[in-house]
């Protein structure tokens, strides 16, 4: 999952000492062969961010959590290497990193992610380190310009809100276009075109969204392929 919509200036990077610091490796249950670094405590870490940046933060830290679209989406990629094996790979919304490092260690020739969240960088880079990968490449907010060439994208729960989905569905559709093959883990959310997408995989994943004095719901995830 990413963040939203960067302010016109941008915000000074983030070092990774600032998420080892404030964070815990834990394995996601979909994909134990990932070390991931989330928040053990999300309301101390948003008192973390406010004291590193001087403001409160205005969205969720995204990067900190291993979202279930996100869980999906690498579960496929390392079922199913030949999807990303010595190809070029795009991270879109990339958050903790998770799909970006199942795609290095599928054994993709170049990963590279995206979010406009300075903090998901520092994590992208934390996580890439935790795992034994090479460093993987970090852009910031692309839907604003052409897809960059590679030959393929992977978008974990991107269209989690309707302006969201209004701004990345019309980017995607274009990267298919120009010959990327492009894969979007979903949750179930209301805005996805499931009536235009091909389904290659399914999963029930825990619910990071679940409240802490309830049990853990099971949330029903699909990867789908624009076709």
């Amino acid at each position: 999952m990413t963040g939203p919509v960067p302010a016109d200036r941008p915000a000074p990077p983030v070092s990774p000492s600032f998420v080892r610091a404030h964070t815990r490796p834990a394995r996601p249950s979909l994909v134990p062969e990932v070390v991931l670094h989330v928040a053990a405590d999300v309301v101390a870490l948003w008192e973390a961010i406010e004291v590193e940046r001087g403001t409160p933060p205005t969205e969720p830290p995204f990067w900190a959590a291993a979202w279930p679209g996100g869980q999906a989406l690498a579960r496929h990629v390392l079922d199913t290497p030949a999807t990303v094996r010595g190809r070029s790979v795009l991270d879109l919304g990339s958050g903790s990193g998770l799909v970006a490092v199942a795609a290095a260690l599928a054994g993709a020739d170049r990963v590279t992610a995206s979010d406009v969240d300075p903090f998901s960088h520092a994590a992208v880079a934390v996580n890439a380190a935790e795992n034994g990968v090479a460093p993987i490449g970090l852009l910031g907010d692309v839907l604003g310009e052409e897809p960059p060439a590679v030959d393929v994208v992977l978008a974990g729960d991107v269209c989690y809100d309707r302006l969201m989905s209004e701004r990345v569905l019309p980017w995607l559709e274009t990267a298919r276009a120009r010959g990327a093959d492009v894969y979007l883990g979903d949750p179930g959310r209301p805005y996805v075109p499931t009536d235009r997408l091909e389904q290659v995989a399914a999963f029930d994943v825990p619910d990071t969204e679940s409240a802490p004095d309830l049990p853990v719901r099971l949330r029903r995830t699909t990867v789908w392929r624009l076709p």
